[in-house]
């Protein structure tokens, strides 16, 4: 079994541990349990699930890209999307960093019981705003932005509700749930931390280079022979 920590990340929170520098709020103002690690990243000015594991696989198995993990987020948005804006993301669109795979997206009532957020949105008087669910099993840098933004409707609130099967659901800002959860098999085998890799084995066959050994009298510079008495 491996242990899965689900806390909701408040805006304004870094997803590291420590941040030094600037001293920035960051996970550990909301996590004390040691050897857990963030399986992804959410932006520090996202807000919502973030999954913490203390096992490596299972951790490898939500963040990596290939396993396609999928990530549903209510997106609050400037203005209201339109029939062909919410067609162009479920077909995907092309960003800088390539096409996007097509995503699932509906149009939602501002989410029930949801709480404010610090520092509060900006609104614009002029221009209404409306929310979207928006589910996606990439993981670029803040692409869901970029996504909305794209079709014409930038983000301004972005609170990601759900991983695969887990949410957000009776998890208040700043609080965290802990369960225990199956751990799938490794795929190799990890070295501990601190330990040397293993050598590199020579091909079949193949000899080491003989290292040549240098006589203590012999002294460097070309070696000039003597010419022969009588």
């Amino acid at each position: 079994m491996a242990q899965l920590i689900l806390l909701n990340k408040p805006y304004g929170v870094l997803t590291q541990f420590t941040d030094r520098e600037n001293g920035r709020a960051t996970l550990a103002d909301y996590i004390k349990q040691p050897g857990v690690y963030a399986a992804g990243r959410l932006d520090r000015d996202s807000e919502g699930l973030l999954l913490l594991t203390d096992n490596g696989p299972l951790n490898a198995q939500i963040a990596h890209p290939k396993y396609k993990k999928s990530k549903t987020y209510l997106v609050q948005v400037d203005g209201e999307p339109t029939d062909e804006a919410l067609d162009a993301l479920r077909d995907g669109v092309e960003l800088k960093d390539g096409m996007t795979l097509p995503a699932k997206v509906r149009r939602i009532d501002e989410p029930a019981n949801l709480w404010e957020r610090d520092p509060p949105v900006r609104y614009r008087k002029e221009i209404p705003t409306s929310w979207i669910e928006l589910t996606i099993t990439e993981g670029r840098n803040r692409q869901v932005r970029r996504m909305t933004a794209a079709v014409g409707f930038p983000t301004l609130r972005l609170i990601r509700h759900a991983i695969g099967d887990w949410t957000l659901e009776g998890i208040a800002p700043g609080e965290h749930r802990v369960i225990e959860v199956d751990a799938p098999p490794a795929t190799h085998r990890r070295l501990s931390p601190g330990s040397a890799k293993p050598p590199r084995k020579h091909q079949s066959g193949a000899k080491a280079d003989a290292v040549p050994n240098k006589s203590k009298s012999q002294k460097p510079g070309r070696h000039r022979s003597r010419p022969k008495k009588g």
